[in-house]
């Protein structure tokens, strides 16, 4: 079990560290010189169609979202794996059968939404501009942020 210091601790990196990167992507982003107007062809505003109707080279500051961004994921998603780790060795030594199974029908389902989550984040961000296409750019970002 863990102690609530641990989860008080957990909890106040995991909003400190997502009001950094959120603070990095707003500043970024208001700091945009648009010269092709400001509609974006989206459901709400992200940062690749923004960058879409920029008159500056961006270039330098989406490769130093994209270095932060990741970082910030691939650290995000260590600790889940460990902590999945740690629940299923947890949940492998609960002596009954049925406890088991309760167990892992609670844990089944989350795992399922952060891999769907993940996976159309991966493919959203990292599939090829030959492949894009305006509804597929309109459907990637509902599937991860309203699905999930």
């Amino acid at each position: 079990l863990m102690g609530s210091r641990a989860c008080v601790k957990m909890a106040a990196a995991a909003w400190a560290s997502a009001f950094l990167h959120a603070l990095l992507h707003t500043a970024n982003t208001f700091s945009i010189p648009l010269c092709q107007g400001n509609t974006v062809e989206q459901f709400f505003c992200e940062v690749p169609p923004l960058l879409k109707l920029s008159c500056s080279d961006s270039y330098l500051r989406e490769a130093g979202l994209i270095v932060v961004s990741t970082c910030v994921a691939f650290g995000c998603f260590i600790f889940i794996v460990l902590s999945y780790v740690q629940i299923f060795t947890a949940v492998l030594r609960i002596p009954s059968e049925q406890g088991q199974h309760k167990a892992f029908s609670t844990c089944i389902p989350h795992l399922a939404v952060f891999s769907l989550f993940v996976s159309t984040i991966i493919f959203a961000y990292l599939k090829p501009p030959s492949c894009s296409s305006p509804a597929l750019d309109l459907v990637l970002p509902m599937l991860y942020a309203v699905v999930p």
